[in-house]
């Protein structure tokens, strides 16, 4: 298969948190925060929102490929790593609305995860080209929302997926798809336990539509792919704001819209009552809980 890079994005940053190669008819969009377990900060969401935009722009380009650099897929929100922009102002693509920065509480909290978190999430849901999320080792928390966002997922035997974010009383991340992408009584299991759900777990439940052996996973996303590819392109962009449009129908939108709302006021009430809108959490407190929960020591 012939490979081209396309030309760098002008933001050095972007390009250090986010590469961008085409393999063929194929755009592969790769976190690139390895040391980090590709933890998602701002300049990553606006990073990915580029590469996406020269991947649509490209009439070459019949497939996108969503992967992670390293042993994960994406280790969740960032929320403690020295990368940590969350007080950064960035040119806002997702939604109109007023910068976060200079704001307090509910009006900071909310102008923020509007267009960073469920605003970025809903524009990727759109893209017209079909998405494949390549996921191995974890996919947690934020990385769901990544994951979610794309048309389909095949992941390796060494997958998993969690949500432990209840562990803040905070009720699952801001792209609340979770009763749409397995059944609503796996969601509850998998909200109000916060373990892990392996990628079989996962295909049974139909998050996942394919796991294959870690050695095998690039393989199996790429053949994919490549049969993709063979469809006319409006064709597959038509099916795939038809398949949007059904679950929009069923509910999916408008239930976003209803759980953002009781998420900020989890965030809300952390900050009233504690030190934090995340109950005085961080990365490493998440971790270690997250580990008595699915029983490791």
């Amino acid at each position: 298969m012939s490979v081209h890079h396309a030309p760098e994005p002008t933001s050095t940053e972007q390009a250090q948190v986010v590469t961008y190669e085409v393999r063929g008819a194929v755009a592969v969009v790769t976190l690139n925060r390895p040391e980090y377990t590709n933890a998602q900060n701002s300049q990553m969401t606006y990073a990915l929102d580029a590469a996406f935009v020269r991947a649509v722009d490209d009439d070459d380009v019949k497939v996108i490929v969503l992967a992670g650099n390293g042993r994960h897929f994406c280790g969740g929100h960032d929320i403690g790593t020295p990368g940590r922009d969350i007080d950064r102002s960035f040119e806002r693509q997702a939604v109109i609305h007023w910068d976060h920065v200079d704001k307090q509480g509910v009006d900071s909290r909310f102008a923020r995860e509007s267009e960073v978190y469920l605003g970025m999430c809903r524009r990727w849901r759109e893209i017209p080209k079909p998405m494949i999320a390549m996921v191995q080792g974890a996919c947690i928390a934020g990385g769901l929302m990544l994951a979610w966002s794309c048309d389909f997922i095949i992941a390796s035997d060494d997958a998993f997926f969690s949500d432990p974010v209840v562990r803040m009383g905070i009720p699952g991340v801001e792209y609340f798809a979770h009763p749409f992408v397995m059944n609503p009584r796996a969601a509850k299991e998998f909200l109000y336990t916060g373990g892990r759900f392996d990628a079989v777990r996962a295909r049974e439940l139909g998050m996942v539509n394919h796991v294959v052996p870690r050695a095998d996973l690039e393989r199996a996303v790429f053949d994919m792919a490549d049969r993709i590819a063979e469809m006319p392109r409006l064709g597959l962009a038509l099916t795939k704001k038809a398949v949007n449009q059904a679950e929009d129908l069923q509910g999916l939108r408008a239930g976003m819209d209803s759980v953002f709302g009781l998420h900020h006021a989890a965030h809300a009430h952390n900050a009233e009552v504690g030190k934090d809108s995340l109950a005085g959490l961080d990365a490493r407190s998440m971790a270690r809980s997250n580990k008595k929960a699915d029983g490791d020591v």
